[in-house]
């Protein structure tokens, strides 16, 4: 078996890595750092969960070791993408851990937190920048950073990025690059777009390292699906969380107000939990990651800027309470848990209307999951019966879901008609009564309130054009 000690790689690396207890390398370790060492472009496809930070990292060291010189003020020497602020962090962490021995600098820039400290830890140059692309490109815009001494270009989950509608700033960012440098480009998918975009980036006949077909799930997690009704999700949550192995449980939601509902209906039920989803600042993302790390609460309630590249020690279960969206979304999710080596389990909640995302998640994945029916479960309705109600405002779908069928409507008057009750105020203004909503119902509906003044902020009148951003 290959050992780090195989590698060539500078002795102050290998020093880190025996203070860290890393001995022998990941399979797309092992393929892609002698190729980086010796200065090649590298397409890297690999599951989450595989070690790709080291892939890229400890060779990127390595030729920063062999080549000692100081980083061009405002610049840095490597500059890697990442979609999120916490992989972000967490990519910086991984390098100061690499290459404590060796005195490199690192900076670390994303949305969320004032300028002021980037720009002051960039004025000199860094040797690695790690940098969301919103902010990044602030950065660029306020001339306060220049990528001209970049050698290395590192983009990370490509694939999520594109999800996350990066790709236009990305290829932004690339123009702004010298012309002559490495690529590193790492996704754990390829679709087509991406595929477009490796061609546009990397240098000709680039090293290729795949250690697994795209999208398949990670063999040491034991999956299954659980058939219930959305009313019931809740209580079958809480039921879940009376089996003492759920130790350290990551549950996905699809919205961000869905995942603070989750977090306090947990709360009501004597479950630490704490949510961590894009509406949070970055002080509450940290201190809700740092909870969980700790064990001080014992369920992360996540949207998908969780589901790649966090990695957290012994997740014992993820739980999806709602299917993602996109099929390849289920194997970030998942692979949460089993990572470096452990077991894990996962457990998917699928109402009547999320059965045509399971059928997407299992062509994806290539495999049939075993499933449950726990629909029309006595237990489970006498449980939902007496769980208390959660504070705050209900999801939007819900409320949707409430409303009865169209066709089953009764036919509303015209707003502006001379039956509209007491109080109704003409031309579609607010009512002053209590009714409000001029005979649709008790204010069910708010009234037409007609054009806006200023014009259509929606079109744009009133955003900052052209600036990207990760908040």
């Amino acid at each position: 078996m290959t050992q780090f000690t195989d590698l060539g790689l500078a002795k102050p690396l290998l020093k880190a890595l025996a203070d860290e207890g890393y001995v022998n390398p990941t399979p797309i370790q092992a393929q892609a750092i002698p190729g980086v060492m010796a200065g090649r472009d590298l397409l890297g496809i690999a599951q989450t969960g595989t070690g790709k930070t080291a892939a890229f990292a400890l060779p990127i060291l390595h030729r920063l070791a062999e080549d000692k010189k100081a980083a061009p003020r405002r610049s840095a020497r490597v500059l890697v993408l990442s979609p999120t602020r916490e992989l972000a962090t967490q990519i910086g962490e991984s390098f100061k851990a690499y290459g404590k021995h060796m005195g490199i600098s690192v900076a670390v820039v994303f949305g969320g937190v004032k300028y002021g400290g980037q720009m002051r830890a960039l004025a000199p140059g860094v040797d690695v920048l790690v940098a969301t692309p919103g902010r990044l490109i602030d950065h660029l815009q306020e001339k306060s950073i220049t990528l001209e001494g970049v050698e290395t270009f590192v983009l990370d989950e490509a694939d999520q990025m594109l999800d996350m509608g990066f790709i236009v700033p990305i290829r932004r960012i690339v123009k702004f690059l010298p012309r002559q440098r490495q690529n590193l480009f790492f996704s754990a998918t390829m679709p087509s777009e991406i595929e477009k975009l490796t061609g546009e980036i990397l240098n000709p006949n680039p090293l290729k390292v795949s250690v697994t077909p795209a999208a398949t799930t990670v063999e040491r997690i034991n999956q299954r699906v659980l058939f219930v009704e959305q009313q019931r999700k809740r209580a079958l949550l809480s039921e879940l969380f009376d089996d003492a192995s759920f130790k350290r449980v990551i549950v996905f939601t699809r919205t961000k107000r869905g995942a603070d509902r989750v977090a306090r209906s947990l709360e009501q039920v004597g479950v630490e939990a704490a949510a961590i989803h894009g509406d949070k600042s970055q002080g509450q993302r940290e201190r809700a990651l740092a909870a969980f790390k700790a064990g001080e609460v014992r369920a992360l309630v996540a949207t998908d800027i969780a589901a790649r590249g966090i990695d957290i020690d012994a997740v014992s279960h993820v739980v999806q309470y709602e299917l993602p969206n996109v099929p390849e979304a289920y194997v970030h999710r998942i692979g949460r848990t089993a990572r470096a080596g452990a077991d894990g389990s996962a457990v998917a909640f699928c109402a009547d209307d999320e059965r045509n995302l399971l059928k997407d998640i299992e062509k994806v994945t290539r495999q049939r999951i075993p499933s449950f029916d726990r629909r029309n479960d006595r237990q489970l309705g006498a449980a939902t019966a007496a769980l208390p109600e959660v504070a705050g405002k209900p999801e939007r779908q819900d409320r949707a879901a409430a409303q009865p069928h169209r066709q089953g409507h009764q036919k509303k008057p015209n707003r502006n008609h001379s039956q509209a009750k007491p109080g109704h105020r003409h031309e579609g203004g607010p009512a002053r009564g209590g009714n409000g909503g001029g005979g649709n119902g008790g204010g069910e509906r708010p009234a037409f309130k007609g054009p806006r003044r200023g014009g259509d902020q929606r079109s744009g009148g009133g955003s900052r054009s052209g600036v990207w951003s990760n908040r």
